[in-house]
């Protein structure tokens, strides 16, 4: 007789995570707080496919992008289309804004969104393939106050998760107008500096030189500190727009360090650029974006101005776990626990579950479990202020027995008395 063959024991794709009960408090946590701020500066949520036709990362994030050249998960469907996990929001936001004809409402459009992105990129502490983002899109406003309003934000935000100690990295890379006289400054530079930078590098000068500033390898660090900076190639309304941005972040005391070599890593971006990161690690950007007031028309609409930003929310969570903030647990502590004992009793206690539910009582029960000690071991372990012990006999009589978890005294109560008196003693 052959040995057994061993059964395979499957595992989560590398570089993607289970976020396990223990750990949905952060996220209830992040997001609770993230949504109500968001929502009261009148960001309206969108929710998009996380498949999107690989052709509108192709034109919207850049084909010269690191994303689109090595980290997009893209297939063929059965149907013969070429579709992509989307690596970032921004483009289907757009693809959704003008598909759903939203270009003919009242303008500023704004849009915020939540959820998981993919990206095959080296797996690191923070950094997984699949990931999730949370975003802000304002569409139709070209001011300097829509692009100073989305770094107030977020600034605030992240002081309301309690992460203090962080600054705003900011720049302009101008537009069509100013960029291509930096760009040739930038060639000219790097030209001879090709020998020295990483092969992707030398790879990125033939295609987009701009990519060269977002390098992270450290020989390339270097070599860029001394490349020629945007800020001395802005035309006058380039220059205008900066300085009234900063204008706004001064008045509204958000602490920012001027970069003038981020330039971020997506094609689509103009003018302000920005990453917050964390003081005690200024290379790890926790929100990351800018304006972006091509891409709309690049997708087919007219030229609309729009402005923007991701949050990495795992990074967040990290942070927060690092900080040893405390938060909250994700449900609010139960208040009475349901023992039932017997067929009857388990049958029938399911609508009296439900009508403590119903009246807002936090209560919980393990339906499954049969001894009455086990079920008030867990009443004990929860801290319940009361315990309702529901058996074969009260099931019969129409009764509950209620137990008090401090004291231990008990009191027969019926049924239909119960509700009202579990709410009458919770007052107390």
């Amino acid at each position: 007789m052959g040995r057994t063959k061993k059964s395979k024991i499957f595992q989560a794709q590398r570089g993607m995570h289970d976020i396990l009960p223990e750990g949905q408090k952060y996220w209830h946590y992040v997001l609770k707080k993230a949504e109500s701020l968001i929502e009261d500066y009148g960001f309206e949520k969108i929710e998009t496919p996380i498949l999107e036709s690989t052709g509108l990362f192709l034109r919207g994030t850049g084909e010269t992008t690191d994303i689109v050249e090595k980290e997009m998960y893209s297939f063929m469907a059965k149907g013969g289309d070429d579709l992509t996990l989307r690596p970032e929001n921004t483009p289907g936001v757009v693809r959704a804004y003008l598909e759903n004809g939203m270009s003919v409402r009242p303008h500023p459009i704004k849009l915020y969104y939540f959820g998981p992105m993919f990206r095959h990129d080296k797996p690191q502490q923070g950094r997984y393939r699949q990931f999730y983002q949370l975003g802000l899109e304002t569409l139709g406003d070209d001011s300097q106050a829509a692009d100073a309003e989305l770094i107030f934000i977020g600034h605030k935000l992240l002081e309301s998760f309690g992460l203090k100690n962080h600054s705003v990295q900011i720049n302009s890379i101008g537009d069509q107008n100013c960029r291509p006289a930096y760009v040739r400054a930038l060639r000219d530079y790097y030209k001879i500096q090709l020998k020295k930078v990483c092969v992707d590098c030398r790879n990125r000068f033939k295609k987009n030189v701009l990519r060269m500033l977002d390098c992270k390898e450290e020989g390339c660090q270097g070599i860029k500190k001394d490349a020629p900076q945007m800020m001395d190639f802005l035309d006058d309304d380039c220059k205008a727009h900066f300085k009234h941005v900063l204008e706004f972040l001064d008045e509204a005391r958000v602490p920012y360090m001027l970069n003038p070599h981020l330039v971020r890593g997506l094609d689509y971006y103009t003018r302000t650029v920005f990453e917050f990161t964390p003081d005690d690690n200024p290379s790890d950007a926790i929100i990351a974006g800018g304006r972006y007031d091509r891409l709309v028309d690049l997708l087919g609409g007219r030229k609309t101005p729009a402005t923007g930003w991701a949050m990495g929310v795992e990074r967040v969570i990290l942070a927060i776990k690092d900080k040893n903030i405390n938060v909250p647990e994700a449900q609010s502590k139960p208040k009475v626990f349901l023992v039932q004992l017997g067929d009857a009793a388990k049958r029938k206690s399911l609508l009296l579950f439900e009508s403590l539910r119903e009246a807002g009582i936090d209560t919980k029960s393990s339906i499954s479990r049969d001894s009455i000690k086990s079920q008030l071991r867990i009443a004990h372990r929860l801290g319940v202020r009361f315990s309702l012990i529901f058996g074969q006999k009260e099931a019969i009589d129409g009764t509950v027995i209620l137990k008090e978890m401090d004291t231990g005294i008990q009191e027969t109560i019926p049924l239909e008395k119960i509700v009202e008196e579990i709410k009458k003693r919770l007052k107390k």
